[in-house]
């Protein structure tokens, strides 16, 4: 599959949006305490703008199939970094980019001179808890920080080096 992993733009922003929405529509996941309801969610490119975060996205052939983002931590001050909005459309899962792209962000991630990469995920995200535990996450047993997705419940972290 011919992509391109890039830093969002503001005529991503909808497409981005889109496939976030429909991936909580598809798992039939809670919309409340989610990135599904963040009230940012239509205008990413205007959340990352800040060197010491970046949001990313996958084009193929043109249209916008996935992204993640690399953000301070709400409320933390430790040099804890956040993983943000990792999601892909169905068409592009399997393919080995959800690797490339957590690559991407944690190499951000370390050059922006965070220690730690911590992240949010509901219970029954399987698939992405298996790619957090082959890049060396580790379950934590409570939140760091102030997300506000009081509906994720599974809380991961993992040391940078």
């Amino acid at each position: 599959m011919n992509y391109t992993i890039r830093k969002i733009e503001s005529k991503d922003n909808a497409a981005i949006a889109e496939i976030i929405r429909n991936i909580f529509e598809e798992l039939n996941a809670p919309k409340e305490g989610t990135a599904y309801a963040d009230p940012h969610l239509d205008s990413l490119s205007d959340v990352y703008l800040s060197e010491n975060e970046a949001y990313f996205v996958v084009e193929v052939n043109g249209k916008i199939k996935g992204g993640a983002g690399i953000a301070p931590l709400s409320n933390d001050t430790s040099g804890i970094c956040e993983l943000q909005k990792m999601y892909f459309a169905p068409e592009i899962r399997g393919f080995g980019i959800a690797q490339e792209l957590m690559s991407n962000c944690l190499e951000f991630a370390k050059q922006a001179g965070y220690n730690k990469c911590y992240l949010e995920t509901l219970p029954y995200m399987e698939a992405a808890q298996k790619l957090y535990r082959k890049f060396d996450f580790d379950y934590i047993d409570a939140p760091l920080g102030c997300t506000g997705h009081s509906s994720c419940h599974v809380f991961m972290i993992k040391k940078l080096e």
